[in-house]
């Protein structure tokens, strides 16, 4: 029966394609004729970055014919979800962008809305987290690292670049509670800046460092850091040689999810042709490009795989913020 349904919103896709004013070309390779990109957020962010990226993408593929941009920052992204909401039947032409914050400050009640609200488009892109140490420290695994927590909790701080509560926090509780120890006793230091976190991390301040994959990465690169943890299934590419956390007998897997959503109402052929399009981007070498030049990791979900996912991140991050005292 789900073959058969996915089957037809595929062909309803398609009739709009070629019914609405020339949506698709003869050849079928363009799928969708325009869209507009919704940022929640400012210039020069993840979420400008990932519209701008994956329209480009589409756009030099061939896959969509043109590709506009509006930044509308406020609320946390409350902002740009709300507008979506109140104005959907003017906006069946729009994509928003979004990533794990909406599942956080939706909890949180930073703004009222949740992704139930909207359409589900796909999630496109992560990126995992890792935990870091300095290029210097005696530490050199998460089983050292542990070693280090039972021997001096209270000396062994994990910092990290979001407030308490943020992403950065969660993760790093997530993985220490996986590892047997009581997500409420780790000391967690939150810093605004990465040059303010290698600082502490070279002055002793905190033992590691809890942030995104891509960005420890780049800090490995540079030689100022050694990654010990990455919350990834499998080993990634970017960065061959760094252990995963189930690895290391630590059962944690999260990644910071990037994707886009519809108006709330968007009819199911407009949708079958955005997931088409998004689906058709992956096997092209313009998008490659764009991924490459990013470190972004290819996490395509669907529509109601994309609702599954969501909502296992919702039930995993709302019970670690229950523990802590966040809700």
């Amino acid at each position: 029966m789900k073959t058969f349904e996915m089957g037809r919103r595929a062909l309803l896709g398609a009739a709009m394609a070629f019914g609405l004013g020339g949506a698709a070309l003869a050849d079928g390779h363009q799928v969708v004729d325009s869209i507009h990109f919704l940022i929640p957020g400012g210039a020069g962010g993840g979420w400008d970055g990932t519209a701008r990226g994956t329209g480009e993408a589409l756009t030099n593929a061939g896959l969509v014919g043109t590709a506009s941009f509006e930044n509308m920052s406020g609320g946390g992204g409350g902002k740009a979800i709300g507008y979506l909401i109140e104005n959907a039947d003017s906006n069946h032409g729009t994509l928003m962008v979004n990533s794990t914050p909406i599942v956080i400050r939706s909890l949180t009640g930073v703004f009222p809305h949740n992704f139930r609200d909207l359409t589900l488009v796909a999630g496109t892109i992560g990126d995992y987290a890792a935990m870091v140490v300095g290029k210097d420290s005696p530490i050199n695994s998460m089983e050292d690292l542990l070693a280090a927590y039972d021997a001096d909790p209270n000396g062994t701080a994990i910092g990290g670049g979001s407030v308490p509560g943020g992403m950065d926090h969660l993760v790093a509780a997530m993985v220490m509670e996986a590892a047997g120890k009581d997500a409420l006793g780790v000391k967690y230091i939150p810093y605004d800046a990465g040059g303010k976190a290698m600082a502490a991390l070279l002055s002793g301040e905190i033992a590691a460092l809890s942030t995104g994959f891509s960005e420890a990465v780049d800090l490995a690169n540079a030689g100022e850091v050694k990654i010990i943890g990455v919350t990834s299934p499998e080993r990634v590419d970017a960065a061959p040689d760094a252990q995963t956390m189930m690895e290391q007998g630590i059962a944690t897997e999260f990644v910071n999810w990037r994707g886009f959503f519809g108006a709330p109402g968007l009819p199911e052929a407009q949708l079958a042709a955005y997931q088409d399009a998004l689906t058709k981007m992956y096997d092209t070498p313009e998008w490659e490009e764009v991924r490459a030049r990013n470190g972004w990791v290819n996490i395509h979900n669907n529509g109601d795989n994309f609702n599954t996912f969501l909502e296992e991140q919702e039930k995993v991050i709302g019970d670690l913020m229950k523990k802590l005292g966040f809700l």
